[in-house]
């Protein structure tokens, strides 16, 4: 049991970001070594959490010792360790990625705002009750603001500042619906509201309704679900390299909330009926043909690969809105997917950018860059597993999708349709920037000059490599990572193990405290029957302690 250690993932990067500002602020190869520490250590956490998960119910970790629904509870369960996992991992690739290719001396604070990014993830997979994912979802977007805008630049700052306006109007969205679940239970620890949710007379549900939608929109905009994903293409595609790739996750934290709150909370076989499949499942298609179409309609690479992200969001939700089991662990095991390939998609892009010159990531004739057969090697083998074409794990993934959704034609053409343009679209980018430089010449004096070497360490390779790697491992251990995430999505569809950790030991606790209560009142009506007699006979009675 890993009870007290629930919290480490989320107090190690709040205490190692501001002594990472204080006192390495002006020592860099200092703040790279705490940091690369700082997120190997994280890594070793979050792989022994899943094991601890993996091998026992919900452990649950109580801030302060309060009992919930009270007090602030943290939860580990399967799901919110494997996200954990999959968040440590990319946090310390990119941390690597961001030292080889020289990012984080491009502008203040990259470090210490990565190790917060960190806090807030961690803090929003394993927090169990809804204002504190609401606390959590601040402390992650404060610090992606910073790294939006980490070297500066007019485009940069300018999707920036649209992402910080949208992420507010969003937040501000999430506190009333907050406000109006609490209105009707008077409670927000999840589990607890699971238990009110359920009693609920059904002529008393209106109110509830409506909170469940606000919540279904506020994770639709971190989703990057349709009708609110046009924040995302200008937004990623401006990042740093390694912000865009970490921002790979973003969109997975809305749909984890998703997962989370509508198997706990708001189940289809619950209190607000099928509310939350008759929203996710038309905008999930509609989201899937845009991201695909927006791969092929796309003028630059970046662009390019966030259209992907998308298109990626849409297929797995597709599978998620069904909420049924067999969906949901396909959904489980392409979310894998979809952080790992489109992470490596981002750097791929960054180090084609670093090399183009002032031909950037267009898809126009450019000199060959350098490097260029192990970049286009790379783009391929990523392109391959966005679009889903075997053998890698984006063809393995859809396919469990297509056979957890058996007897819906429409979804099944929609995945293979927009398959197919996601093929075409990232043929016509690979092509453009990797096949055609060879027709372009730039003679001495004429024309535009070669973009120059921009080389990065190799730093910067292995750590993209190591995205692939993952990639691969995902493929070639389909069967037992399937197995696993099929266990996820059995102990989602049991949420009273949830539960009953949770408030269980809540009751327990009460139930000693009675006890205790009860034999003191016990033990003080003695002494005061001896002090009755010892008045009568004159003797004294002895003191109550």
């Amino acid at each position: 049991m890993m009870e007290h250690w629930i919290i480490a993932p989320v107090v190690l990067p709040a205490m190692l970001a501001p002594l990472i500002v204080l006192w390495m602020r002006y020592d860099l190869v200092t703040q790279r070594v705490a940091s690369i520490i700082g997120m190997s250590a994280l890594l070793i956490l979050a792989i022994a959490l899943a094991v601890s998960a993996t091998m026992h119910p919900p452990e649950v970790y109580r801030l302060g010792d309060w009992d919930p629904p009270y007090g602030i509870v943290l939860v580990l369960d399967r799901l919110s360790a494997m996200m954990l996992v999959l968040n440590a991992l990319l946090g310390l690739v990119i941390v690597l990625y961001g030292i080889g290719s020289g990012w984080d001396r491009r502008g203040w604070h990259f470090h210490s705002l990565m190790q917060f990014q960190m806090m807030g993830l961690n803090g929003a997979f394993l927090t169990g009750d809804a204002f504190n994912l609401f606390v959590f979802f601040e402390v992650l977007l404060i610090a992606s603001y910073g790294l939006m805008i980490h070297s500066g630049g007019r485009a940069r700052l300018k999707s920036g500042v649209q992402y910080v306006v949208y992420n507010l109007a969003g937040s501000t969205l999430f506190l009333f619906a907050l406000g109006t679940i609490y209105s009707v239970t008077g409670t927000l620890n999840m589990a607890d509201l699971a238990v009110k949710v359920a009693q609920m007379p059904p002529d008393q549900t209106a109110l509830i309704k409506v909170g469940a939608a606000l919540l279904m929109l506020v994770f639709a905009v971190k989703a990057a679900l349709v009708p609110f994903q046009f924040w995302l293409p200008a937004t990623y595609t401006n990042a740093p390299g390694p912000v865009a790739a970490l921002f790979a996750i973003m969109t997975k934290v809305g749909v984890y909330a998703i997962v989370r709150v509508y198997t706990l909370v708001f189940p289809i076989t619950g209190t607000t009926g099928t509310l939350a499949h008759d929203i996710l499942l038309p905008a999930a298609g509609v989201t899937l043909v845009i991201g695909m179409v927006g791969i092929l309609g796309a003028r630059d690479m970046g662009r390019a690969v966030a259209y992907s992200v998308i298109g990626s969001v849409g297929t797995m939700m597709l599978a998620f809105a069904q909420f049924t089991q067999g969906a949901t662990s396909a959904g489980l095991y392409y979310m894998i997917h979809s952080t790992l390939v489109a992470a490596v998609l981002f750097l791929i892009a960054d180090l084609v950018r670093e090399r183009r010159g002032r031909w950037g990531l267009s898809l126009t004739d450019a000199p060959k860059i350098a490097n260029h057969g192990l970049i286009a090697a790379m783009f391929f083998m990523g392109a391959i597993a966005m679009a889903g074409m075997p053998p890698l794990s984006g063809f393995l993934g859809k396919l469990m999708i297509l056979d957890a959704t058996r007897g819906q034609w429409w979804l099944w053409g929609a995945v293979l349709i927009t398959s197919l343009v996601a093929i075409i679209g990232f043929a016509r980018a690979g092509s453009q920037v990797f096949w055609r430089a060879y027709a372009v010449e730039v003679e001495e004096g004429e024309g535009p000059e070669p973009a120059k070497d921009a080389s990065a360490p190799a730093l910067a390779f292995t750590a993209t490599g190591l995205l692939l790697a993952g990639l691969v491992g995902l493929t070639v251990l389909a069967g037992p990572v399937s197995n696993w995430v099929q266990g996820t999505a059995a102990q989602l569809f049991t949420p009273r193990q949830y539960i009953d950790a949770v408030l269980a030991g809540a009751e327990a606790r009460a139930q000693e405290a009675a006890r205790i209560g009860a034999q003191e009142h016990g033990h003080m009506n003695v002494i005061e029957d001896m002090r009755d007699e010892g008045a009568a006979t004159g003797h004294d009675a002895p003191a109550a302690h």
